[in-house]
């Protein structure tokens, strides 16, 4: 188990993209990890982990799609913002993983902060996104939109800043005890995922009248909590029965983006378009007939046909 507040038990189990960076001088490496491949004359690291990655840019950029497509649902623009974010640490954490950016460069330090930034400023744009369902602020408008970019931002701003000077040891923050990164990436952000879920299965429980977007509920987190037992719990063990092709990184990262498609899931679930104000080019076979109904042969050779014959 690891303890609180240090990355060294958890460093030895999975390669975090922090875990160069914490614990010594040196950094810290577990004890086994993913072979990489050779691509064109360069090492190409985790490369079963990279290919999940492109998958999930793949599948973020349909459900942006299709999220953007019902115009009229509630919370759509809000939504949004959280998959775009999910979509950005995706490709960061990718280039962090795959080694293209060398792990003694500053360039890594700095996108790693970024890589930290993202993780929790997405789980807090999660957490807001949670709120709209309870109309604390009609959604959609500038007031929710603003709140939700602003306050993400600040998130991020303060994540990255921490960060960097973690890694640098700037000032009060040491890369040999990093606390309080750990405090902000394992307590608060699953204390935010946690009260996300409860927030969604009050709401379902007290204003709708279908219960089954409690199962999308139920998958999301069971994905999660999968993919994070195959990170923390079980990355050496299957990497070792792996023979080191794959490792908990892989499955991790497989579980993060199933519980993500869950969260659109849910989403699409609860929420209904208002086909009143969608535009379509489509008639109502339904109209025309009721009119053809209640004004029957009036085309020139019925009734009134009728009328000239009598004259």
């Amino acid at each position: 188990m690891a303890q609180f507040g240090d990355f060294n038990r958890i460093c030895k189990t999975v390669a975090l993209t922090v875990c160069p960076l914490v614990g010594t001088s040196l950094g810290l490496e577990p004890a086994c990890y993913s072979r990489s491949i050779e691509l064109q004359g360069t090492l190409i690291f985790q490369p079963a982990t990279i290919i999940i990655h492109v998958v999930a840019l793949l599948m973020t950029t349909l459900m942006i799609y299709h999220i953007r497509s019902k115009y009229t649902a509630v919370g759509r623009r809000e939504m949004v913002m959280f998959f775009y974010l999910y979509m950005l640490l995706t490709v960061v954490e990718m280039l962090l993983v795959s080694g293209i950016v060398p792990l003694a460069s500053n360039a890594y330090i700095y996108l790693t902060g970024i890589h930290t930034g993202l993780i929790t400023s997405a789980v807090w744009c999660l957490l807001l996104n949670g709120f709209i369902g309870y109309q604390f602020f009609e959604d959609g408008t500038a007031t929710s939109l603003w709140i939700i970019r602003l306050s993400s931002l600040f998130v991020f701003i303060c994540v990255t800043g921490l960060s960097v000077a973690t890694f640098r040891g700037i000032g009060p923050f040491n890369p040999l005890h990093p606390a309080l990164l750990w405090i902000v990436l394992y307590v608060f952000n699953g204390g935010a995922i946690a009260l996300y879920i409860c927030l969604q299965i009050f709401l379902v429980l007290n204003t709708l009248d279908d219960r089954w977007p409690l199962g999308d509920i139920a998958f999301g987190a069971a994905f999660y909590s999968v993919g994070q037992a195959s990170l923390y719990a079980f990355s050496v063990k299957i990497c070792d029965h792996a023979k080191h092709y794959i490792d908990g990184l892989f499955f991790g990262t497989i579980g993060t983006l199933l519980a993500v498609m869950m969260v659109y899931k849910y989403w699409d679930s609860i929420t209904k378009e208002d086909l009143e104000f969608s535009v379509g080019n489509k008639q109502h076979v339904w109209e025309v007939r009721d009119v053809e109904e209640e004004y029957p042969r009036q085309d020139g050779r019925g009734d009134y046909n009728n009328g000239y014959q009598e004259y």
